[in-house]
């Protein structure tokens, strides 16, 4: 673990890295790109004007949850029922300070309330109609829930070829700032034809999302309940610290995922210096990442 004087904002190298789902259909990469990249360059404006990193992720996935072609915010994947529930967790690693929400319907951002349920420093997780009102009190406006249903989810829906566990598209970001404050979001629509009330692990904290400063940070995807029954985010940071490597942690943590979580994922992972690694055991995870290295955002599918 880094001392104080390793962590001083000198040794920082701000970094953003997103991800838009490990059920990503890969005869579709080319969709994505200009997703990935806008998202990816939200994250980096907040990052290169000196702001911070828990700003920069929630603008990141805000970016992927306004794009129909994520299953997050509008776009999503349908319940059993034809709706649309949503759930999104933030975290920042100094404090480990965090917020979630999780089967909400009428917000089309939900990465925004989560950080405001992060903000209140009384809650973690709140869900359904009581998110909503939560929601209303802080002043994030309402949306008709049939404004998050697209066309082409209530086709796939209609036909019942709807997209799997391990094919959701979930979106998140994780970055690290100037000041050597690591961040990490994630958002879903779910799994398509879910029960309705069904959380998976994108609401979770240290499931989904985890960040610690002193580590790293990390956004997850695929089967969600493969990845709660392994705690995916929080033991992929604990490869992470034991390695050293982000690479070398995120790979090892999606064989855990294969093996005794018994389902098909994805993470990108960034450390306490600023580097960034991910992995995935299926056909297709559209990366993108941006640093004071590239002249623009660089994906990685």
């Amino acid at each position: 673990m880094p001392s104080p004087a390793e962590r001083a904002p000198a040794t920082r190298v701000p970094t953003i890295i997103v991800h838009g789902g490990a059920g990503a259909d890969p005869s579709e990469s080319h969709e994505f790109r200009p997703g990935m990249r806008a998202a990816a360059l939200a994250g980096w404006r907040v990052l290169s004007a000196g702001g911070a990193a828990l700003d920069a992720v929630e603008s990141a996935v805000r970016v992927l949850e306004d794009d129909p072609r994520f299953n997050a915010g509008r776009g999503s994947v349908l319940t059993r029922d034809g709706t649309v529930e949503l759930d999104a967790s933030i975290m920042e690693g100094d404090r480990l300070q965090c917020g979630a929400v999780a089967a909400v319907t009428r917000v089309a951002n939900p990465v925004t309330l989560a950080r405001r349920v992060l903000e209140t420093r009384r809650h973690v997780l709140l869900v359904g109609d009581g998110a909503v009102a939560f929601a209303r009190s802080v002043g994030i406006p309402e949306c008709d829930p049939a404004s998050l249903v697209t066309d082409r989810q209530r086709q796939r829906h209609a036909e019942r070829a709807a997209r799997s566990a391990a094919l959701g598209g979930t979106v998140g970001a994780v970055a690290l700032d100037r000041n050597g404050t690591v961040a990490a979001a994630t958002s879903t629509g779910g799994t398509a034809g879910q029960l309705p009330g069904r959380v998976g692990d994108s609401a979770l904290i240290g499931c989904g999302t985890y960040a610690d400063s002193s580590i790293g940070g990390v956004s997850c995807t695929g089967d969600g309940e493969a990845i709660i029954r392994v705690v995916f985010g929080c033991r992929a940071l604990h490869y992470l610290k034991d390695a050293d490597d982000p690479d070398y942690a995120a790979k090892v943590a999606v064989d855990l995922l294969v093996e005794e979580g018994r389902g098909h994922g994805g993470l990108i992972v960034i450390d306490w210096r600023g580097r960034a690694g991910y992995a995935t055991s299926t056909p297709l995870m559209p990366v993108a990442i941006m640093s004071p290295t590239l002249a623009e955002p660089r994906t990685l599918f």
